[in-house]
């Protein structure tokens, strides 16, 4: 079934319960919800929307970015979220790579975008859509509504690019199927009900904001308080109204820091689910006393949605992100291609209804990402005896030095530890030595930069001697993307050629 129809079923008969109520005092029930997806689905048709056409989307967070999304999927279309801090020139490669029937794009935006798709053959039709709702996809919409379009399992819904932080941009195509599966195990294990109401905070341009909560809530279907963007005051102020949250870890640290956030605040709350960049064991233990409340982690990724997950009940263990989910199976595996017992770091590698069709127009970079039928995920782990996963780093970040290798993850855990370190994030750079050099960069908690050498003295009482960082160096913040990963590339870049002058080897 076309994942669209199986969110309007879930609402047949709560057509006029609330879908949505908005911070700018905008207020929609399910069946203002989609009457709106229906007139867009009208203006898609009008601008040759067929099924399998690509729509390009690049527009703030409103609810009629989501009705566009919903209306995608109800024509047969393939949504292409992009991130609205994508410059001219990256549009520009997303546009001419997805080869979009359609592209909607901020109002203000028009001309640039009008030049990013100039080399698009046949051209798409360029429609605009602003954060307020105002908008050539919305403005005198035709009143006939077409039909939904039937799908099938394997028939793609959407394609979201990766990061690309080495290499270009991956678009990942993600089939109707692979967003059911998902969705309907995630509301399973989490325990979603009618009388939920999710707190929605996060941006819509990725997996987590667009898929994961999204479908939860509308799948039930359940209220959303819509929040356009992050502001950690009005999240405390509407915590009373909700019962369930989904953010990454620096939402968290931010709630931290406001005094008004406090176990009142969260009585009502069930669930706060924590996703896209690893949550440190400190902010999950500050949580638990401020609140009550134990995060619920999870470990998931742009070709898979989510993956694992700690137990709705049980133990919610920090620095872990639990077993599978009950449809996925995942292996972690050495450099020989052999499967590693318990306690042994490797590759994640992991299979199921949840993993995506390839990469668009990729197929070689596709059939590397795969061993047979197993996606091959790219992070090293741990399966403890239980079957908990826990996430050591990426591949690509592990250190190699003088012929040893260093977890980031393990220094970075050392660091954090110690007293005036806010945060961290260990990386290799290039050493005429070693080879790699580990390096550490870290956040001071307040203006005061620890000593170098009392840092790195610290460490060694607890780390073998090639796994402390050769240089400590301070910095004001991390480099972050929009979900909150560091971007450690950025930082390999910055300093890589910190050890070129003999002086600093």
């Amino acid at each position: 079934m076309n994942l669209y129809d199986r969110i309007r079923l879930a609402a047949a008969d709560r057509g006029d319960a609330l879908a949505f109520e908005c911070d700018d005092g905008r207020v929609l029930t399910h069946d203002d919800l989609h009457a709106l997806v229906g007139r867009i689905s009208a203006r898609l048709l009008a601008a040759g929307l067929v099924p399998g056409d690509r729509v390009v989307v690049q527009v703030g967070k409103s609810v009629d970015a989501v009705a566009l999304y919903l209306a995608t999927l109800r024509l047969g279309g393939v949504f292409v979220p992009l991130n609205t801090a994508y410059t001219a020139a990256e549009l520009e490669y997303f546009v001419s790579d997805a080869a979009p029937r359609v592209v909607v794009c901020a109002p203000e935006a028009r001309e640039a975008v009008a030049a990013s798709a100039q080399g698009v053959d046949p051209a798409p039709a360029l429609l605009t859509l602003g954060q307020d709702g105002s908008g050539s996809l919305v403005d005198d919409v035709e009143s006939s509504v077409p039909p939904s379009t039937p799908r099938d399992h394997d028939d793609l819904a959407a394609i979201l690019y990766t990061s690309g932080t080495t290499g270009r941009s991956k678009g990942a195509m993600l089939t109707h199927g692979n967003l059911t599966a998902n969705a309907v195990t995630l509301r399973k294990i989490w325990g979603w009900r009618a009388d939920d109401v999710l707190l929605h905070i996060l941006p819509i341009f990725h997996a987590h904001g667009l898929f994961v909560a999204l479908h939860c809530a509308l799948l039930e279907p359940s209220p959303i308080l819509f929040h356009r963007r992050f502001d950690a005051a009005a999240v405390v102020a509407a915590l009373p109204r909700a019962s369930v949250l989904m953010g990454v870890p620096t939402h968290y640290v931010r709630l931290l820091e406001e005094q008004a956030f406090d176990r009142d605040r969260c009585a009502g709350m069930r669930l706060f689910i924590s996703g896209s960049a690893p949550l440190r064991p400190e902010t999950f233990d500050a949580f638990e006393a401020r609140t009550g409340m134990r995060i619920l982690e999870r470990y998931g990724m742009t070709e898979a949605g989510m993956i694992t997950s700690n137990p709705l009940d049980g133990a919610r263990i920090a620095g872990t992100v639990g077993p599978p989910l009950p449809d996925v199976e995942l292996r972690v595996v050495g450099e020989n291609g052999r499967v590693l017992p318990a306690g042994e770091v490797g590759t994640v590698q992991i299979r199921g209804p949840n993993v995506f069709a390839g990469y668009w127009r990729m197929p070689d970079k596709t059939r590397e990402e795969f061993d047979g039928d197993w996606f091959v995920t790219g992070d090293l782990g741990t399966c403890d005896g239980t079957g908990r996963l826990s996430i050591v780093g990426r591949g690509k970040d592990l250190i190699i030095s003088g012929g040893l290798n260093v977890y980031p993850k393990e220094v970075e855990a050392a660091l954090d530890a110690l007293p005036g370190i806010a945060e961290s994030a260990v990386v290799g750079v290039p050493h005429p030595d070693l080879g790699e050099a580990v390096v550490a960069v870290v956040v001071p908690e307040t203006g005061q930069v620890p000593e170098e050498a009392a840092l790195r003295a610290a460490l060694r009482g607890g780390l073998a001697g090639f796994k402390v960082p050769r240089r400590v160096l301070a910095i004001d913040a991390l480099p972050r993307n929009a979900m909150g990963k560091v971007q450690k590339n950025l930082l390999r870049e910055r300093w890589a050629a910190l050890f070129e002058d003999p002086a600093g080897v």
